[in-house]
């Protein structure tokens, strides 16, 4: 055993690993999560994973017994309505809950399960609705409903305060409670005088998903109980009878509330969460004096006793579950349940708990001790105030941002992008799910790892390493194999000087794309246009509700090959799922209607084919598309020049390219980059060997003569008499591990993970440069709109300022 795993265990080794179970950590790792490999999953609060011991015993149930209808009365279905009766006491049980004063619900989700309350709950204008600050957006989603009908809404902070012995007090002054705006619906119907009680409703998460921090299910009794102490004053009026919501989709992952200490109202589960399996199968767990209050409007074929068509007569359900239970349940669903809490009964959620707490604190420990070669920390934790780890107030959820050496923050894309490179699997993003991830230098979403009940040191310590590796600072990294890319920017000027001294830079090769994200053609000349080349990423698929289609999410779009003949004038499209060879007439006036559409915040004028166009392409990628043309000849329209995604060339007439209308890539820095693969193979045990070609980087211009990465330092070049300006190095992205030589797409975490490791500049991974052409002053002339790129033609660099 390794000295950092002896100092860990002797730290936590009471709580790690489960030493008074029948299988230890090391043991469940190996019999029921074989799949994982060395892949490091870290992603538990948004789903852990399911045991392979837990779906082979489901699947033997499934095939062994036979579970029918449970509204039918056949012994299929009685049997069927013994298991879920059974299941409804498990789901009691794992909360402590008695069934003489809890009831359980199944829903979709736990999502479904906070919109049942939502919609249900007694509301009135003079009914309040609060909630903690740090809650799910299903859960603020509920305020709509109160809002709707008249009631008030507010979020609290709420601050747990200790005694002077550093315990926890569990009265109204062991907390304090700072109050939000209160909000009101203006057009919400005006009530009449009220009758009978009014009731409040208070949601808390017992573990904020985001942060990890858990709330004190002490909560429940000082809000129900002393209610008027802590919200003394407005927007409280002090009426009415306060009921309490635990959102326990993540908390019961490890801390399931003890409803016979603290008697909440309404507790909401997700299973997925608990043990991986099923997904789409939630609870609600009701206080039977609560479950009195909730009106139902809509009613299902599973939920009335009879309803008459022509008159307006129903009779519902006695039984509350099956009142609420709209539709057929999910009933082979909820028979899985019974799988997943073996496996969690067998370990104990008191044992998961501190398991996966000693992971977490061990990581939130090491986050904060790491340091910059200048002194500066390396990361900020969210949840937390001051440098101590209070362990009992955090579950297994660290959610954190990184820090450059000189204070300014790491995008969480980039932090993604590089986990997913070293096999790691976390949360990173924001609530926008768009790309930006610094604006005006402060981050705008951050990155969150968690642990599950089959997560190990080794996990924990990986990724700590990977953290260290790439985005600490070190002193003395100046080894040609670890060079950063400011420095290899540095040499490269040297090298642009070399190369400038030589006369061998020319043009190796000239690739045409027509169709974005499929394969293009190479040619040993072709003409110019004030686009780039001629007919280049001219032509897009596009799904059926709007989505780009790139290699990224549909890989089989590498091996439809293209080809345009332009004496006679047409496109030519093969692909290995496709008999008939497509053939387009690029002068053909039969397309469909003109319509307008934006990408990287340019707007488009575009065309479509007929449905025969259309199949082919689907049949060529084994999903709907739509094959669109270019059609606009007018200048670029952006519809924001302050927020263009990530086109770099804003000012030329583009097709649908990303950054720019050329990109670039030199033969000598290929083959520097297949001898830093062929290093990193050799030092690996089990590495395989990776030799990439150019084409690999999907370039249009490949040249050959000048020093590995001279390209970086340029300014400017001309290539014979045509002249192109460099707007810099193209950001590089998973989409360049796709190998398609064999003819089917393969993925792989190379070239990119070794480009990582010296391509890396603010949050970039770079190769290649991108150009924009710059037009002869005789636009419009016979020279001009015949200009020609040729393979041979001399390049004529020129650097930026040494």
């Amino acid at each position: 055993m390794d000295t950092q795993k002896e100092e860990f265990l002797k730290e936590f080794g009471q709580d790690y690993g489960y030493p008074n179970a029948p299988k230890n950590i090391d043991d469940i790792r190996a019999s029921e999560f074989k799949r994982l490999g060395d892949v490091v999953y870290l992603d538990h609060a948004g789903a852990t994973l399911y045991s392979e011991l837990q779906m082979e015993a489901i699947i033997k149930d499934l095939t062994t017994n036979v579970y029918g209808n449970p509204h039918s009365q056949s012994e299929s279905s009685l049997a069927t309505s013994e298991v879920v009766r059974a299941a409804r006491q498990l789901v009691l049980d794992y909360c402590n809950a008695s069934p003489k004063d809890y009831k359980c619900v199944f829903t979709s989700g736990a999502t479904a399960a906070l919109k049942l309350v939502g919609e249900a709950f007694p509301w009135r204008r003079e009914s309040s609705f609060m909630y903690t600050m740090e809650n799910h957006n299903s859960v603020l989603g509920i305020k709509e409903y109160a809002l709707n009908q008249g009631a008030m809404a507010f979020a609290i902070d709420i601050e747990e305060l200790e005694n002077y012995s550093g315990l926890p007090r569990r009265d109204a002054s062991s907390i304090k409670v700072s109050r939000y705006s209160v909000q009101r619906r203006n057009e919400a119907p005006v009530q009449e005088a009220p009758e009978g009680n009014i009731y409040n409703l208070f949601a808390f998460p017992s573990e904020c998903n985001f942060s990890g921090r858990k709330f004190s299910l002490d909560l429940v009794k000082i809000i129900k109980e002393d209610s008027e102490r802590v919200l003394e004053g407005p927007p409280h009026n002090n009426r009415g009878c306060w009921m309490v919501l635990i959102d326990a989709a993540k908390g019961c992952t490890t801390q399931p509330p003890d409803l016979a200490s603290f008697p909440a109202d309404f507790v909401v589960i997700s299973f997925y969460k608990i043990f991986g399996y099923p997904t789409g199968l939630g609870a609600l767990i009701v206080h039977t004096e609560a479950a009195k209050l909730l009106k139902k409007t809509y009613f299902s074929g599973g939920t009335v006793a009879a309803s008459i068509p022509d008159i307006d007569f129903i009779k519902r359900r006695e039984g509350f579950e099956e009142s609420f239970e709209d539709g057929t349940q999910s009933f082979l669903s909820i028979a899985s349940i019974h799988h997943g809490f073996r496996i969690i009964h067998s370990l104990t959620a008191s044992a998961i708990a501190r398991h996966t707490s000693s992971l977490a604190t061990f990581v939130r420990n090491m986050l904060l001790a790491l340091r910059h070669e200048n002194g500066a920390s390396v990361c900020i934790l969210y949840g937390m105030h001051g440098a101590k780890v209070p362990k009992h107030k955090f579950g297994p959820t660290v959610t954190f941002n990184l820090k450059h050496p000189d204070g300014s923050w790491v995008g969480y894309r980039e932090v993604e992008k590089l986990a997913s490179l070293s096999g790691i699997q976390l949360r990173a993003g924001h609530i926008c799910w768009d790309d930006y991830d610094i604006l005006r230098g402060k981050p705008i979403g951050a990155v969150r790892i968690s642990f599950g009940y089959m997560s190990t040191f080794e996990d924990a310590r990986k990724f700590i390493s990977f953290v260290v590796k790439y985005f600490v600072s070190k002193p003395n990294a100046t080894a040609t194999q670890h060079l950063s890319l400011e420095e290899s920017l540095s040499l490269s000027k040297t090298g642009v000087l070399n190369s400038l001294s030589t006369v061998g830079i020319y043009v190796r090769s000239i690739t045409v794309y027509p169709i974005k994200s499929c394969a293009g053609f190479s040619v040993d000349s072709w003409p110019l246009s004030n686009s780039g080349l001629l007919h280049d990423r001219e032509w897009i698929l596009k799904s059926p509700n709007g989505e780009i289609l790139t290699q990224k999410k549909v890989p089989e779009m590498c091996v439809i090959s293209t080809f345009i003949d332009l004496n006679q004038g047409v496109l030519l499209v093969e692909s290995p799922h496709c008999k008939e060879k497509l053939q387009i007439n690029l002068e053909s006036d039969s397309y469909g209607v003109k319509e307008e559409m934006v990408l990287h915040a340019q707007r488009y004028e575009v065309q479509g084919y007929d449905n025969e166009v259309d199949m082919w392409f689907t049949n060529a990628i084994c999903r709907p598309c739509t094959l669109l043309r270019f059609s606009s000849s007018e200048d670029p329209c952006y519809m924001n020049k302050c927020n263009t995604g990530t086109c770099r060339d804003v000012e030329s007439r583009l097709n649908f390219v990303n950054e720019a209308q050329f990109l670039l890539v030199s033969q000598e820095s290929v083959s520097e980059l297949n001898s830093r693969l062929m290093i990193n193979m050799q030092k690996s045990s089990n590495g395989q060997p990776i030799h990439v070609d150019p084409m690999r980087f999907r370039p249009n211009l490949v040249i050959s003569g000048a020093e590995p990465f001279a390209e970086d330092c340029w300014r400017e070049l001309r290539i014979g008499n045509k002249c192109f300006t460099s707007l810099g190095g193209c950001n590089r992205c998973q989409m360049i591990n796709i190998d398609h030589h064999t003819g089917k797409a393969q993925r792989s975490k190379e070239p990119l993970a070794t480009l990582a490791s010296f391509r890396r500049l603010k949050g970039k991974i770079t190769f290649g440069i991108l150009l924009r052409y710059e037009k002869s002053e005789m636009v419009g002339s016979i020279e001009d709109s015949t200009s020609l790129l040729q393979v041979g033609e001399r390049v004529y660099p020129v650097s930026n300022q040494l």
